[in-house]
């Protein structure tokens, strides 16, 4: 049995390691001689699922003699790979230990200077590159923010993050191809993952396909006070997925770009100049030409009213209890609220002057007296209910 038993585990290592030299010839054979190499290797296959029965049956007969068939059980589980009660077995559990760490410390004495030589190869190319992009992006961003070049802030950041996300990525399948990583296949799961990552973030990619758009027409930039999605606030950053808006009050939203995209942008400051629509009103019983004259001395006065174009001053409508006057004034954007509320204060100073009324709502309320015979016999019949 003993004989018998070294015949099969000497024979199963032979075909073992002719299986795993025609599986590494199918890799690289052209395709007319691959028939005959896989036909040997099914041959070999059911050599070996035949040693292993005989092989098995073997090791029972040896133990029922009490002889040490540890080495043999090892063979069975490297070569099938099936877990069963011998591997609980604590002498063929360390032995297999034993045979694995062997096997690795001959790995590691044959590749570690090479492999410590790729790994410093790796982390130095990766160092370069890192270092490379950041020149690549001040160069770059000194490139697109020429005044001559006329770009948003958010054309200037997409150039810039390309240029160095670019370099950083070709630094990495180099330093990665340096690690013996075929570059390939690794290119090919990641398309494989991108689309798979496409479906499930539709809604990201929608917002993305938005920065695109406001990133190509430049609706708003950077620092413009704009009105978008029924929030007004400044624009305080923009990326491709979103846009950060920084309310009056001092609070900050971030904006999904499709949100933006998909509605109306007033954009309250790209224009250099403003006009300031006011409406004032006057008593029925004042002078129209006065109010008119006052009117148009006060913004002639005021040093952030433009001459050109000229203000605009004309009696709008009569109202229930007003004639109301139109005030619409030209300034610089940056000067809007400061004429508003400058004008509007000087305005109720210079009428109260003037003595010119500014009227509020008035109602005429119309009284009828009844006769006093129906008021008489009105009283009568509430003191006899009461």
């Amino acid at each position: 049995l003993r004989a018998r038993a070294e015949f099969l585990y000497n024979t199963i290592l032979f075909l073992d390691t002719q299986f795993d030299d025609v599986t590494d010839q199918l890799v690289y054979v052209p395709k007319q001689e691959k028939a005959a190499l896989e036909d040997k290797s099914i041959r070999i296959s059911g050599q070996i699922s035949l040693l292993i029965l005989s092989l098995e049956s073997t090791i029972l007969l040896l133990d029922e003699t009490n002889v040490d068939t540890t080495e043999y059980k090892q063979l069975l589980f490297t070569v099938t790979g099936d877990i069963n009660t011998d591997v609980l077995d604590m002498s063929v559990l360390m032995g297999l230990t034993t045979e694995w760490l062997g096997a690795f410390k001959d790995w590691a004495m044959q590749h570690t200077p090479s492999l410590i030589v790729k790994v410093f190869v790796f982390l130095l190319i990766l160092w370069l590159s890192r270092s490379l992009a950041k020149l690549v992006g001040k160069a770059v961003r000194k490139s697109v923010s020429h005044s001559t070049m006329k770009f948003s802030v958010l054309m200037q950041d997409f150039f810039v993050s390309m240029a160095q996300k670019g370099v950083t990525a070709l630094g990495l399948l180099i330093a990665l191809s340096q690690l013996g990583i075929e570059l390939a296949p690794l290119l090919t799961g990641f398309g494989v993952a991108g689309v798979i990552i496409g479906f499930a973030l539709q809604d990201t990619l929608s917002n993305f396909a938005s920065g695109v758009m406001i990133l190509i027409y430049r609706p708003f930039d950077v620092g413009h006070l704009v009105k978008v999605a029924g929030i007004s606030g400044t624009v305080s950053h923009m990326s491709l997925v979103s846009t950060t808006i920084r309310t009056v009050d001092n609070q900050r939203l971030v904006i999904p770009n499709n949100k933006i995209w998909g509605d109306t942008i007033n954009n309250i400051t790209v224009e250099k100049t403003r006009r300031v629509d006011m409406t004032f009103g006057i008593g029925y019983g004042d002078d129209i030409d006065q109010a008119k004259a006052l009117f148009a001395d006060i913004l002639s006065a005021h040093p952030k009213v433009l001459k050109s174009p000229e203000p605009m001053i004309y009696v709008h409508t009569l109202n229930e209890s007003s004639v109301d006057f139109i005030v619409r004034p030209w300034v610089n954007t940056e000067d809007y609220w400061d004429v508003y509320w400058d004008v509007t204060e000087s305005v109720k100073k210079e009428l109260d002057n003037s003595g010119i009324s500014i009227p509020f709502p008035q109602r005429d309320v119309h009284i009828y007296q009844h006769n006093v015979e129906q008021a008489t016999g009105l009283e009568g019949i509430q003191q006899k209910i009461a």
